[in-house]
């Protein structure tokens, strides 16, 4: 009985929401949504409307009023929206690739190079002193202890970072 009902009033629903829709600046399927939604509910307590036809013109019309009413209290949001600025959840993951590989190949270096890499990549912005000073070696000799890692670490990722995928 409730499909036989469906299918008949979906060519009216169809025709009613498509006539109301511009009036109310939404979608017409967007209103039929709403009146089968409607219906459905009130099938699940009431029942069968007596005048289906007639049930389903006055649906249509009170969802096409509280879709203006909804309208007209809705305003635009004027914050920044939340995707723009940020990477892609593909460029964050592709990101979080990249710091695992350098933070893998650091552990990997020779030597000293292995904590002085992870005190300039600390999330805590050391100066050369403060670093010098946690190392046990002189300011001076920072810097070009600096380039020999750096050399190294560069070596080794460059196998990785020649075989993630075509430069150009």
């Amino acid at each position: 009985m409730a499909h036989d009902l469906l299918t008949t009033l979906r060519p009216l629903l169809t025709a009613e929401a498509r006539a109301e829709a511009h009036a109310t600046g939404t979608e017409p399927g967007d209103l039929e949504q709403a009146v089968w939604l409607r219906l459905l509910e009130r099938l699940g307590t009431e029942g069968p409307p007596l005048d289906p036809h007639r049930w389903l013109r006055r649906a249509v019309r009170a969802e096409a009023r509280r879709t203006r009413r909804t309208a007209r209290h809705e305003r635009p949001y004027e914050g920044e929206p939340a995707d723009r600025g940020g990477p892609t959840p593909e460029e964050a993951a592709l990101a979080g690739d990249r710091r695992r590989a350098v933070r893998e190949a650091v552990r990997r270096l020779p030597g000293r190079c292995p904590s002085l890499m992870e005190a300039l990549l600390s999330p805590v912005d050391l100066t050369y002193r403060e670093i010098a000073g946690e190392l046990g070696i002189s300011q001076g000799s920072l810097g070009p202890e600096r380039s020999r890692c750096l050399g190294c670490l560069r070596r080794m990722l460059t196998p990785e970072v020649a075989a993630r995928g075509a430069r150009g």
